[in-house]
């Protein structure tokens, strides 16, 4: 492999969630900031690279893309009371475009990961946090917590950041007062927001790893011959079923269950994995 085909989707471009309503005023003001300024190429950048002489942490031009990627998403899903990236690194991957997967259908995400790990937190634009993956039995990717200095890379000052702040939990009282309930301080709000992070981490990585299971399985079927792969479907239908709900389907509903699901497992064998580059 020559050095120029080393890294896969060289040019790495944030996709917005479709499902995502529109973004509050100051997040989108700051991601056209950063579009404008391009961050990797700020001044700061080049003042703090100064002091920090690790070679890995070195912005070459690979880099600097998928820091201009990586910035818009995460301001994308900045939390504005609490500081925190309300995706995980997986998430932001995706949307970025810098996920990959292997032959073997391992996934990586390790451009994004060592973008944060590597380089932006020890000159402090971030705030990583591990949390455990009860599903995958591994670290969840991290919490991460954008701090002012991330912001002064487009030039949007710590006092225009605390002002949408104290904005935005203004607006959170507001709606909880209105409900009955009691205001919030800025620390349970960044409480709450972490919890609601945790959790949309963990629905996150469950739905994919679901996904891969499926289409391991699909991919298992595909291999055998139909009679042998119907006759496998229907000994995972019988134990997933009751003994009242078989007698329920009959024969005939059985049949068709599992006709079903063999139809539906090879269409997921032949549709290849969506939006990830492949190794």
């Amino acid at each position: 492999m020559t050095r120029k085909s080393y890294v896969f989707n060289a040019s790495p471009v944030f996709t917005p969630p479709a499902s995502e309503k529109q973004r509050p005023a100051f997040i989108r003001y700051a991601m056209q900031c950063a579009s404008d300024k391009d961050v990797a190429r700020s001044e700061l950048l080049y003042i703090l690279q100064g002091t920090i002489p690790t070679r890995s942490r070195r912005l070459n031009e690979h880099r600097a893309r998928a820091l201009r990627a990586m910035a818009l998403a995460m301001l994308y899903h900045f939390n504005i009371a609490s500081g925190l990236v309300m995706a995980s690194v997986e998430q932001l991957s995706d949307e970025c475009g810098l996920s990959t997967v292997s032959d073997a259908g391992n996934k990586s995400i390790t451009r994004a990961s060592r973008l944060l790990t590597d380089f932006l937190e020890p000159m402090g634009f971030v705030h990583c946090e591990k949390v455990w993956d009860r599903i995958m039995e591994s670290y969840i990717p991290k919490l991460i917590t954008l701090t002012p200095l991330f912001f002064l890379l487009f030039d949007v000052s710590s006092e225009k950041l605390e002002k949408a702040q104290h904005q935005q939990m203004g607006w959170i009282n507001k709606g909880l007062m209105e409900k009955g309930e009691e205001s919030i301080t800025l620390v349970e709000a960044r409480r709450r927001a972490k919890e609601q992070h945790i959790k949309r981490a963990f629905e996150y990585r469950k739905s994919l790893h679901a996904m891969n299971k499926k289409r391991k399985l699909a991919r298992r079927m595909a291999k055998l011959d139909e009679q042998t792969a119907k006759q496998t479907l229907l000994q995972k239908i019988i134990q997933r079923y009751s003994l009242v709900e078989l007698n329920e389907m009959g024969p005939k509903g059985l049949r068709n269950q599992v006709n079903m699901e063999y139809h539906h497992l090879r269409k997921v064998a032949s549709t290849p994995t969506p939006d990830i580059p492949v190794h």
